[in-house]
């Protein structure tokens, strides 16, 4: 039997507690997928309100043509607003999306066991709380699981099915089934702190604000590098902006601490300043960026300087673009030396190090010397990393050399691994992690991670392009610099890495 006829079979009616964002989201998808949707809140007329906002919403899809007028009259003959509890009795499934309490979870399911029969599946629509100590104190926990649906619930094409320790598989294989048979893509996950996704999504937040606290650079040259260079929709900090940094404040901190506080999800101490501050973001006006009107306020950048005449440029041949850069300082004007010599500017590229450190060991003279990322390509944007000792006119004729064909170049200071680097070989070691401890499937790593945080590829597959035996260099380089264990590689990524496998070969996956 497929996904589709145990969904349709199994599951007819479907209550939703909880009539807020996600409650009528849930309502929406399951009513316009041909389920009978019945929904309860608490808040009296809320229900019915609920009811109210899914029809206004299809109806602005009627009049876009998205939907005909007799289908958007079948959805609403679907949707029934309770105003009592019990009225869910003949559900099928009922997935709660009330307040994040604990105890006031605990106490809605207790009140379902005495209405719906054993037979009933019960979902959370938790985002933080653990699955297990909801069901605990139920008498039927098998039927228990959690159904974490992302907001806006119709636009967002994923949903996380998280098996409590208790939960029976005929339950995950169910809740799967219905999600994929409203179009949505079911991802299972364990019941471990911010399930799969938002456990996924730490390395982009936390290592953001590692290189800010660093002063490697602004945030927002932070988030134009990860934006412009590596592809994401969004930098970190235009994320904690729109999320409100509240919010990604507590979960930063809430992650940190389920995780017995473990390195790789160590919070910032620049976020609890600033949210005494009440600097939260778009919501409050300013938060790491400044809004008016709703609309971002953007300082103006400084512009590039000009190109000194008769600038020499030796470039490390060794390095992996040596000949696209040597190529750029051509065209510029530029001449390309082969021997280093006292008078000209220096260019290397290292994985994982620092500028300084690779002058040092290199025997380079780190005044004339700047560092290009190799990682992102060189026609998206350019990162020039200085070392602690690089001349400013130097600086200067490396952002105007690198910045002469029209691609925007970022200077930052000395870092082990960029910027981009140290957040793609962060992200890339989470997922590697979160493979080895069997909370989620590789593809379901990939497909979670693309679908609910909107990065451009999966973050297994982010590797294989980077190259694992790359990531895992950059990784243990910096891990070396900084001494600190959050850098420390995944075992699932050097067993790969050492294996010659892929990340996302069968293989890899087991």
């Amino acid at each position: 039997m497929t996904q589709r006829n145990v969904a349709s079979e199994r599951i007819r009616v479907i209550g939703v507690v909880g009539a807020g964002a996600m409650g009528r989201g849930i309502l929406q998808l399951f009513a316009q997928a041909g389920h009978t949707v019945k929904t309860f809140d608490a808040i009296e007329g809320a229900a019915r309100k609920a009811v109210d906002y899914v029809n206004s919403m299809i109806a602005r899809n009627v009049q876009k043509g998205r939907v005909t007028e007799a289908a958007a009259d079948a959805i609403a003959a679907r949707m029934q607003a309770c105003t009592r509890l019990e009225e869910l009795a003949d559900c099928d499934l009922v997935i709660e999306a009330i307040v994040e309490d604990l105890e006031h979870k605990r106490k809605l399911f207790a009140a379902l066991e005495d209405i719906v029969s054993p037979e009933v599946l019960l979902a959370s629509n938790t985002s933080s709380l653990v699955v297990s100590e909801i069901a605990a104190k139920c008498r039927h926990p098998g039927r228990v699981a959690g159904l974490h649906f992302f907001n806006p619930v119709p636009l967002m094409k994923v949903a996380e099915v998280v098996a409590a320790v208790r939960t029976a598989p005929a339950t995950v294989e169910t809740l799967g089934a219905i999600v994929q048979a409203c179009g949505h893509r079911a991802v299972v996950t364990a019941d471990q702190p911010g399930f799969l996704v938002n456990h996924a999504g730490r390395g982009l937040y936390t290592e953001g604000l590692r290189v800010l606290e660093e002063q490697v650079a602004s945030h927002t040259d932070i988030d134009a590098l990860l934006r412009d260079a590596a592809g994401f929709r969004m930098g970190p900090f235009e994320l904690m902006d729109l999320t409100g940094l509240d919010v990604s404040g507590r979960v930063m901190e809430s992650l940190y601490e389920q995780f017995q506080q473990e390195p790789r999800f160590r919070p910032s101490s620049l976020v609890r300043p600033r949210i005494a501050a009440g600097l939260y973001g778009r919501k409050t006006g300013v938060g790491w960026y400044r809004y008016e009107g709703g609309e971002r306020v953007d300082e103006p950048t400084s512009p590039v300087p000009s190109l000194p005449a008769g600038l020499k440029v030796w470039i490390d041949p060794t390095a992996d673009a040596a000949q696209a850069l040597a190529a750029v300082a051509q065209v510029a004007g530029a001449e390309v030396v082969r021997e280093r010599a006292a008078d000209c500017l220096q260019v290397v590229q290292p994985w994982g190090v620092d500028a300084t450190t690779h002058c040092i060991a290199q025997g380079l003279d780190a005044s004339r010397c700047v560092a290009i990322d190799p990682l992102p390509p060189l026609e998206r944007r350019r990162t020039v990393m200085l070392t602690v000792s690089t001349r400013p006119e130097l600086r200067d004729a490396a952002r105007a050399l690198f910045a002469a064909d029209g691609v925007p170049v970022t200077v930052i200071n000395d870092s082990p691994g960029f910027v981009v680097q140290r957040v793609l070989a962060t992200i890339v070691n989470i997922a590697a992690n979160i493979a080895q401890r069997g909370i989620a499937s590789v593809q379901d790593i990939e497909d979670a991670v693309q679908l609910g945080l909107g990065y451009p590829c999966g973050p297994l597959s982010w590797g294989d392009r980077i190259g694992g035996a790359r990531v895992l260099t950059i990784l243990r380089n910096m891990q070396l610099a900084t001494g600190d264990p959050r850098y420390r590689p995944s075992p699932w990524l050097t067993r790969r890495v050492g294996l010659g496998l892929s990340l996302l070969t069968p293989e890899a996956a087991r």
